[in-house]
């Protein structure tokens, strides 16, 4: 999917790799990728790369580099390095190294060196380590992109935006056809799917690194947002529909939903899930149910589940309905086959993306309760 985007924005795809995307492109395409991607979680300009058996050596190869010509010295940096079976005993003290680097390169050339700002830098450089290479890189998002710009609220176990709009694309759903979260927590899901029904481009509410370096051009990253604002839908109201039991929970959704101007597009309603009847006759479930991670006690949730796969039965009959959880037995207590079972990774934590095709049928018996 991210191969997609990238491609659309003008990207020349070199190759895709476990974690991204590798690929080149020109100043627009940088901008337009870091502007429209729903996928990525930042965009990294590659600006170095060297072979290495000590500190020291990868200290010289960042002192090589011309960092003065890509950003003026009264911006901030921060260094932020990660690493795959690298040797060296400490990454605090590398990233050290390669920021002193960038420093001296600076007191060489100007005379002065360049403020750090470890939180929100004007500039973040990244550097990656194998076993025995360091490559370099500018970081051109600033912030990590499934940051809008929007949310103002988050719940205690919220989805990624990124990650949201991801399972939007895996389930097949449609935009504009009826969507329904009924455990919607902060409301993440339903606002990318109307940004995505709307064409409003993701990025179009933050500021991005890039616009800090010397080569940024503003008049040509003015037409660019001035050309996805054109191409945005009118505000309609859309069969885009969430609820949640807890009604703080969803003061959050509301706000949220506000604070991106989507108040009269979604509709919203505290409930408990299993009291919902289908909004239309057809349409998609794509929701984050509790699966005891962050939120549920283990026996509760394994008595709750199979009420989840009868409400559906129910309910839903002709609808797909997807959920993501990180528990590989729970899914199994809901009593119906999943479809599909797609691998995902929620921040740190393994799930799987599970569809359930719901048709009609009879409702299994369910013991009397003691």
């Amino acid at each position: 999917m991210l191969e997609t985007e990238l491609k659309t924005a003008g990207a020349q795809v070199v190759r895709t790799l476990p974690a991204g995307v590798l690929f080149t492109a020109n100043a627009e395409t940088e901008m337009r990728a870091n502007l429209h991607s729903r996928i990525a979680t930042r965009i990294l300009r590659k600006v170095g790369f060297t072979r290495y058996r000590k500190e020291e050596h990868i200290y010289r190869a960042a002192l090589d580099l011309p960092w003065p010509d890509w950003f003026d010295v009264d911006k901030t940096i921060a260094v932020k390095v990660g690493a795959q079976n690298s040797p060296l005993k400490s990454l605090n003290f590398i990233t050290l190294k390669i920021k002193d680097a960038i420093c001296d390169r600076f007191r060489e050339e100007t005379r002065s060196r360049p403020s750090v700002e470890p939180s929100a830098p004007d500039v973040p450089v990244y550097a990656f380590l194998t076993s025995d290479s360091a490559t370099f890189y500018l970081d051109t998002s600033g912030e990590p992109l499934f940051k809008r710009g929007y949310r103002v609220e988050t719940g205690a176990a919220s989805l990624k935006e990124n990650l949201a709009a991801g399972l939007l694309m895996l389930s097949g759903w449609e935009p504009g056809s009826p969507l329904l979260d009924p455990m919607c927590g902060a409301g993440t899901i339903l606002l990318e799917a109307a940004d995505m029904r709307l064409n409003r481009a993701p990025g179009r509410g933050r500021h991005f690194a890039f616009e800090h370096y010397r080569d940024f051009d503003a008049a040509l990253w003015k037409r660019i947002r001035a050309e996805a604002a054109a191409k945005e839908k009118p505000l309609a109201r859309l069969p885009l529909f969430g609820a949640d039991l807890d009604r703080w929970v969803l003061d959050k959704a509301r706000n949220n939903i506000a604070a991106a101007g989507l108040e009269k597009v979604i509709e919203l309603r505290v409930s408990d899930a299993l009291e919902l009847s289908a909004p239309t006759p057809v349409g998609t479930i794509v929701t984050n149910p509790p699966y005891g991670e962050r939120l549920g006690d283990a026996d509760d949730l394994a008595a709750w589940y199979p009420l989840l796969g009868d409400w559906l039965k129910k309910n839903f009959s002709g609808w797909d309905a997807w959920i993501i959880s990180g528990d590989p037995l729970l899914p199994k207590a809901i009593g119906l086959k999943a479809s599909r079972r797609i691998p995902l990774f929620n921040g740190p934590l393994e799930t799987r993306f599970l569809q359930y095709r719901v048709v009609a049928g009879s409702m299994r018996e369910k013991p009397t309760a003691s």
